[in-house]
């Protein structure tokens, strides 16, 4: 493509130099003249411009890296197609001013562990916001991680980029040509598909390179690396480098396993993981983790007056001797008491013998066990030592005994019966549950007389939109299919109201941004295709399908054709006396075919002649002969 500095691009960001060029575009270093700030100005070569694979992949790297906002992610300001002046379309980014890790490890050739952390850590944070969207870089290399003049790291180049809220996605085989093969993982070599862990094997890959100096294969084609990446074990870096921690060398080793189960799951874990491992901190945490265990409390301690008396309780006491006269007096006893001594001992042999009847002859009786909570056998157990048994009358719901135990007895635990006797039991059957039929898929009357049937609460019925289930039907219930609920619960069924039904607008005419935001945020599933027009101006819609002005199912495909301007291309009267690599590139960025015939032996070319001639109309495709000498 030709170098389109000095250029005003969309009437605002002005191109002040190209500062690099790749085989999809080119980025200028620019100003954008509204604001007064410098910018980074992606402008696709103009022969890609006709590919519309290669557009919706420029287009998606915009919408990549504007879904996602980290400070270590290179931001999107702008997108959309230059119509002013030379026709572009072109990607606007912060600038950053700085270096790329590549440009970085040339000049120092590796790093240390506590550098190359340093580096690491902000990329798996970025890529961790990234996976938390569903996007996947699919490219993570030196070549995409820059250092700002500040120190900050940012990840930029979002174009292989995919995830749901990217929309499609480029074919398995252009994705992996597209991508550097000496940081692919195998699954992407092989099959073509990257996930999370793609990328985590990709930033394990870039820390082999940034903690040893090299890639971890070389090979004089790529398909050779891509081989090895297939069919070798990536080594462990310890193998090459001294002094790397056991545990970040395990990690890495995991990282860049060919089995993608092995590895940290995203960038997220492995952000985790490797910040655990902290390799800057050596010394060993001074604060205590062990709480202080709680006093004991102090046994009750008798007083001295309960001890002495304790002890001197047991010492005999002696006692004066009694006098003749007091041993009369003791033993002089009179009728009365005598007599109530014979009433004391009548009383005591009537007691005794009913004591004994009661309690130990034929007239006991035996005091019933608790057996709440008991197994059947454990009755059994309790009760035939005392020669009774047990019947069961009665089988009932309980919420806090289990089914098969006791709930409750008669006579109840305490009460006295007479030996042989049987208790009568009521056992549980556990909590009362009612199971929750299928109703998915039943009309609604077909389902409320179903739960009519439950000792349930039906609630009113709820209507939603849903995509997968005819209007009219029962998309599912709240408690779910198969679960036992308690007797009273309320159950909720949710009816679908089929496809929710979108407003349509008409597009022709209008920018595809505009057509495949609105689109696309409208709920709908946008396909572009790109044709010539000579009525329309490049990236303005052609047709659409359906037409608008009426209603569509949410989600449903609409087709859209972009105009790519003008399939017709005229001979610039420029192309005389320049240089003749100069006019090649000028015609083929017109999307022409050159055929160069050379006359004279002068070291630096220039055209003399062009056929057909200056301002002549041709289509884009056709051949164009020039002459230099």
């Amino acid at each position: 493509m030709s170098d389109l500095t000095g250029e005003l691009i969309d009437g605002r960001y002005q191109l002040l130099r190209q500062m690099a060029s790749g085989g999809m575009a080119s980025i200028y270093e620019a100003v954008d003249t509204r604001l007064d700030r410098k910018v980074a100005v992606k402008i696709m070569h103009a022969h890609l411009a006709q590919d519309e694979q290669f557009v919706e992949r420029f287009i998606r790297e915009a919408k990549a890296a504007a879904a996602l906002s980290h400070p270590n992610i290179v931001a999107v300001q702008d997108q959309g197609w230059n119509q002013s002046g030379t026709p572009a379309i072109f990607l606007v980014m912060e600038m950053i001013e700085g270096h790329t890790l590549r440009e970085y490890l040339n000049e120092q050739g590796k790093l240390s562990i506590n550098d190359g952390v340093k580096f690491l850590m902000p990329v798996l944070s970025a890529l961790g916001a990234a996976h938390k969207l569903g996007i996947v870089h699919r490219d993570i290399k030196p070549e995409n991680i820059l250092i700002s003049k500040e120190g900050r790291v940012k990840i930029a180049d979002f174009g292989l980029a995919k995830g749901p809220l990217l929309g499609s996605t480029m074919t398995a085989e252009s994705s992996v040509i597209l991508g550097s093969v000496s940081y692919l993982s195998p699954e992407q070599v092989q099959r073509g598909i990257a996930d999370a862990r793609s990328d985590v094997y990709s930033v394990g890959i870039t820390a082999f390179e940034i903690f040893s100096g090299q890639k971890p294969f070389e090979g004089e084609e790529p398909i050779q690396i891509a081989y090895m990446h297939v069919n070798n074990r990536v080594p462990r870096i310890s193998s090459l480098v001294g002094g790397v921690p056991k545990e970040l060398d395990d990690l890495l080793y995991r990282a860049t396993s060919a089995n993608p189960d092995e590895r940290p799951r995203d960038a997220a874990v492995f952000h985790e993981e490797l910040k655990a491992l902290n390799p800057q901190k050596k010394q060993l945490s001074l604060e205590l983790d062990i709480p202080i265990a709680p006093m004991r409390a102090k046994k009750e301690q008798k007083s001295l007056r309960k001890k002495i008396k304790e002890l001197t309780a047991a010492i005999p006491v002696p006692q004066q001797k009694e006098t003749t006269a007091q041993v009369a007096k003791r033993k002089k006893i009179s009728k009365r008491v005598k007599r109530n001594r014979y009433i004391a001992l009548t009383m005591a042999v009537t007691l005794g013998v009913v004591g004994w009847y009661a309690l130990v002859g034929p007239g006991s009786r035996v005091v019933v066990p608790s057996t709440v909570g008991a197994t059947q056998q454990e009755v059994t157990s309790a009760l035939e030592p005392l020669g009774l048994t047990f019947i069961v009358t009665e089988r009932r719901y309980s919420e806090d005994i289990p089914n098969g135990l006791v709930i409750d007895s008669q006579p109840e635990a305490g009460g006295r019966v007479e030996q042989g006797s049987s208790i009568k039991l009521i056992l549980s059957k556990g909590p009362e549950r009612f199971l929750i039929p299928r109703l998915a898929g039943l009309t609604p009357q077909a389902a409320t007389n179903l739960i009519s049937e439950l000792p349930l609460a039906l609630q009113p019925i709820k209507e939603e939109f849903d995509e997968k289930v005819p209007k009219g039907y029962v998309i599912d219930s709240t408690p779910t299919t198969g679960e036992r609920v308690k007797r009273g619960t309320k159950v909720y069924i949710r009816v679908s109201k089929g496809f929710e039904q979108v407003a349509l607008a008409s597009y022709i005419g209008k920018s595809s941004d505009q057509a495949i935001n609105e689109l696309t945020d409208a709920g709908f599933d946008v396909k572009s295709t790109y044709d010539f027009s000579e009525t329309l101006l490049a990236g303005e819609v052609i047709s659409q399908k359906p037409d608008g002005g009426n209603t569509a199912d949410k989600g449903a495909k609409v087709e859209i054709v972009i105009s790519k301007g003008t399939q017709f291309a005229y001979i610039p009267r420029e192309i005389f006396s320049i240089e003749e690599k100069k006019a090649i590139q000028a015609l083929k960025d017109l999307g022409l075919k050159v055929i160069v015939k050379k006359i004279g032996n002068k070291s630096i070319k220039k055209v003399t002649a062009i056929s057909p001639k200056v301002g002549s109309k041709v289509k884009r495709g056709s051949t164009v002969t020039i002459t230099v000498g």
